[in-house]
């Protein structure tokens, strides 16, 4: 278990970048696959935007339903681990596959049959319908394969192997970002699929993906005997361990997109523009969360195992030097959007109209990058320490602060879409305010699992 000693006994600094860094390189690749869908996108105009932005809010709807499985499999195989626990570790990480791939095949069916009902809830325009319907159904039928590789990478990081699904997505974004414009476009007897082409792309990669990593988990790359995955029936009570664990977490982001769902109404009442504008922030802003979501991953392995370990305080020094590294980051992100928004956006559209209110988003995003690095990377934190409370109990009212925030800002005081993008900047940071305050308390220190 060399993996376990280097956590919970080396250099803290170097481990939390060991970590972290394949993690975020992972997270740039994955931030270069949705950047590199939009841009292409973005060649069949406004509209075609628009499919994808709108089709985005259900998809983080399905990746919220992802963690409560992967949340509490890392929490669960971490702590294991720092324990030296082996066999409790292989169970729970047979149980988590056996509990993503019943959840993913559940989703896979529903959404595709629910597709146009959630698009028009969004009061999504009948001339961007025509591109979302054939993206987001493409996207459902693929989503067991997001939840069979998601469960699989979260697996390897809990192991404290944060390469390996570093390279294996690698891979799947080089072969998304390869067959993008070949569907999309066409090229000799590949017919044009336009937007829906983006899609397939990424449910093909993804699905290898998901192959690839449960291969390696089979071959015994975790550094333990996994034996067979399906070697166990499913135990009802020991996914509901995973989901008491996961499901704080997996509720504060459902609220999260929840949220979405409503924001993205207000931001459709501006217009399609708008809406491809809200499709560029997202995604540069996505820059910003993937980074932070390396050092959260760190986070949340090293708080684990050192608990497991019985060693409160290292915990403790693991997730501020998370946090601390973080800032710095995004530090940098906040000054790039704040001082070169119109060239950023121009990446993506040359409509003035977007690239006017992309400008804007871009310019109030900036000041709000560094409290996201303190409230991501604390959820980690309380995540690896099997605390999902806390962070649940300040997302969740602050994220539903923003629909009427939203609506007082835009409708009441007048001030357009950019009100959106305000309530999301000051919501962010009287969230990371309190976060960091509950977890300065220090009774994470205490959490049995």
């Amino acid at each position: 278990m060399n993996n376990r000693d280097h956590i919970t006994t080396g250099p803290i600094t170097r481990t939390i970048f060991s970590l972290a860094l394949p993690v975020v390189l992972g997270n740039l690749m994955e931030f270069a696959l949705s950047s590199t869908d939009y841009f292409w996108v973005g060649k069949l105009g406004a509209t075609a935007q628009d499919a994808v932005t709108s089709s985005m809010v259900v998809v983080w709807t399905i990746f919220a339903a992802m963690s409560i499985i992967t949340v509490g499999v890392t929490a669960l195989v971490s702590r294991h681990i720092g324990a030296g626990e082996i066999d409790s570790v292989t169970h729970y990480v047979r149980q988590g596959v056996l509990f993503a791939l019943g959840v993913g095949i559940l989703f896979s069916t529903l959404g595709f049959r629910l597709t146009p009902a959630l698009l028009s809830f969004m009061d999504t325009g009948e001339a961007t319908l025509v591109h979302a319907i054939p993206y987001l159904r493409i996207f459902f039928i693929g989503a067991v394969f997001f939840f069979m590789a998601e469960v699989g990478y979260a697996t390897f990081r809990a192991s404290g192997d944060t390469r390996t699904p570093m390279k294996v997505g690698v891979g799947v974004v080089l072969f998304n970002m390869a067959f993008d414009p070949l569907l999309i476009f066409g090229w000799g007897p590949i017919p044009a699929f336009g937007v829906t082409g983006a899609s397939i792309a990424t449910t093909v990669s993804v699905a290898g993906g998901a192959i690839v990593i449960h291969t390696l988990m089979l071959r015994g790359k975790l550094g333990y005997e996994l034996g067979r995955l399906l070697e166990e029936l499913p135990n009802a009570r020991s996914m509901l361990k995973i989901a008491r664990i996961g499901l704080p977490i997996a509720g504060q982001t459902f609220v999260f997109v929840s949220v979405y769902w409503f924001l993205i109404k207000i931001v459709h009442s501006y217009g399609e523009s708008a809406a491809a504008a809200m499709g560029i922030g997202n995604r540069m802003e996505s820059f910003s969360f993937l980074t932070c979501f390396g050092f959260s991953m760190a986070a949340s392995t090293m708080v684990g195992q050192n608990l497991g370990a019985k060693l409160p305080e290292r915990a403790a020094k693991c997730a501020w030097g998370s946090v601390g590294s973080a800032i710095v980051i995004t530090f940098a992100i906040s000054v790039l959007f704040i001082a070169a928004p119109e060239s950023i956006a121009s990446v993506f559209s040359d409509d003035p109209d977007v690239l006017a209110i992309a400008t804007d988003y871009l310019i109030i995003l900036g000041l709000s990058q560094m409290a996201m690095a303190i409230e991501i990377v604390l959820e980690g934190a309380f995540s690896g320490a099997g605390d999902t409370i806390p962070p649940m109990a300040v997302s969740i009212p602050g994220s539903a602060l923003r629909i009427p925030l939203a609506y007082y800002f835009c409708f009441e005081l007048e001030w357009g879409v950019n009100g959106v993008w305000w309530t999301l900047t000051i919501t962010t940071l009287i969230k990371a305010a309190i976060l960091a305050t509950w977890f300065l308390r220090g009774r994470w220190k205490l959490k049995a699992i």
